[in-house]
């Protein structure tokens, strides 16, 4: 189901609905979100699902004892993670280390690395890009010739990488720890879709490839594909990713994905909170202080204002003309569904009474509305 986080604390986040799409470790983005003040909207595109056969696993894991790697690929921390867990349920575990001990051990970037050295080994080379294939490119220029290699293999693992050591002469074993699985609630995921379409979404935020590839076939399969891709093309949603591989099912798409310098999930959080906070905002100075427009909310003077699309739509209006007049035309234009002026009055009285301050919108007989703005007070 799409779970939404209810938020109480102000933040620097305050107002903003951010969704997220991963499985893993999504809890620690949703807390995050949460302590700067976000709302948040949470519908994992994919699944990691265990290897259903654990007996495949021993099995394999036994004949990697029995014929030791040269050289082993370890493509994931939660993977490797896993593999030690199942080998030590087994009664495996030592043999496992002291095998992998003895072999050149290849980690595809700092997380893989990070648990290699918790299960007490050495890596002996990191790919700096974090990708299986700078992995493979590695081997084949050290020669690969009659070694034996053995894969951790990453739930959607490119076949085409392992054949390619296959065809310089190595042996390739690959070891499935766990794949993806289907999203654990599709009609979620297409709910979160919309919302990101509708523009009640400040941003939407991925911590994996497969996963927002899952997204895009996702909006695809329920008809929302250009409408999503036109939200991310023209930034009215901010599309975050973890990391340049996760990036990727977007950038082939000509999007322009936003990626922090440091390919980690306490930069990415810092990142969408700076852009979120800096860029994104559209405010103005009114009489009553401060307003902020959000995807699904207002923030004014401070206090958080949830506001439905119509009324949500006519304020956003209403700030983008900074305190000059919109007619009742052009209010009806941006409101969702209406049919005739009758539908914008309507609106604007349930936008008064949602923000507490039915003065801050003002009536000009005859033309329109107008925020009540500082004299000085234009759109940021």
């Amino acid at each position: 189901m799409l779970v939404t986080v209810p938020v109480t604390r102000s933040g620097p986040l305050s107002g903003c609905t951010i969704a997220v799409s991963a499985h893993r470790r999504a809890e620690d983005l949703i807390a995050s979100f949460e302590r700067r003040g976000a709302k948040v909207l949470h519908a994992p595109t994919l699944q990691i699902v265990p290897v259903a056969d654990d007996h495949a696993l021993l099995e394999a894991t036994r004949r990697v004892i029995a014929n030791p790697p040269d050289d082993v690929v370890v493509t994931t921390a939660v993977g490797f993670r896993g593999w030690v867990e199942a080998a030590d349920t087994a009664g495996l575990a030592a043999e496992l280390l002291s095998t992998l001990e003895q072999a050149r051990i290849l980690a595809r970037g700092p997380k893989a690395r990070g648990a290699i050295r918790a299960a007490g080994l050495v890596e002996h080379w990191s790919a700096r890009s974090e990708t299986t294939a700078e992995v493979v490119d590695w081997l084949r220029a050290q020669g690969v010739g009659g070694r034996k290699i053995v894969v951790q293999l990453h739930g959607l693992s490119d076949p085409a990488l392992q054949e390619a050591l296959r065809a310089a002469g190595a042996s390739v074993r690959g070891l499935e720890v766990y794949r993806w699985g289907p999203a654990p609630d599709p009609v979620a995921v297409e709910r979160m879709i919309s919302q990101v379409c509708g523009g009640t979404v400040d941003a939407v935020v991925h911590t994996s490839a497969p996963g927002a590839q899952a997204m895009l076939d996702a909006a695809a399969l329920s008809g929302q594909y250009d409408e999503l891709v036109a939200a991310l093309r023209t930034g009215r949603v901010l599309n975050a990713c973890v990391g340049p591989v996760t990036a990727g099912p977007f950038v082939a798409l000509g999007l322009e994905p936003l990626v922090p310098d440091r390919f980690r999930l306490g930069a990415l959080i810092r990142i969408v909170t700076d852009r979120l906070t800096d860029d994104n905002a559209r405010s103005i100075e009114t009489e009553f202080g401060q307003l902020v427009i959000r995807g699904g909310a207002a923030v004014l003077d401070g206090v958080v204002l949830p506001l439905g699309p119509g009324p949500r739509a006519v304020l956003a209006a209403l700030v983008a003309a900074g305190g000059d007049v919109v007619s009742r035309p052009e209010l009806l234009a941006v409101l969702p569904g209406a049919e005739d002026v009758h539908a914008v009055e309507v609106t604007v009285n349930r936008l008064r009474t949602a923000i507490g301050r039915p003065e801050l919108v003002r009536t000009v007989v005859r033309r329109g509305y107008r925020l009540a703005v500082e004299p000085a007070g234009v759109p940021t």
